[in-house]
């Protein structure tokens, strides 16, 4: 099980990411757009820069859904292999056996 505040800290910055999507992408489109004029463009960079940090979508980490374990993460199922295999031996998971030979 991960600590509680890394948790939290995580669905935070999910929160942020999705609140501040819009504007984000916004801003950046207009940043990148090489039609418009630089002062226009440097404008929208500065205002791109004083949005949260934690409001970008590349501070997320993928997390168990079950542990909340950051590593050995399967992103089809959402859970790490340990929370996997617990599910799997429990026969929680249909048609998944535990190999063994």
């Amino acid at each position: 099980m991960a600590k509680v505040s890394m948790i939290n800290r995580q669905k935070k910055r999910e929160a942020l990411v999705a609140k501040y999507a819009e504007k984000r992408a916004e801003l950046k489109s207009v940043a990148r757009d090489e039609s418009r004029p630089m002062e226009e463009r440097f404008k929208a960079q500065l205002r791109l820069a004083k949005l949260p940090r934690n409001s970008s979508a590349t501070r997320l980490h993928n997390r168990c859904e079950v542990t909340g374990r950051p590593k050995a993460y399967y992103r089809k199922l959402r859970m790490s292999r340990i929370a996997l295999r617990d599910f799997a031996s429990r026969g929680q998971i249909p048609g998944m056996v535990k190999s063994s030979w």
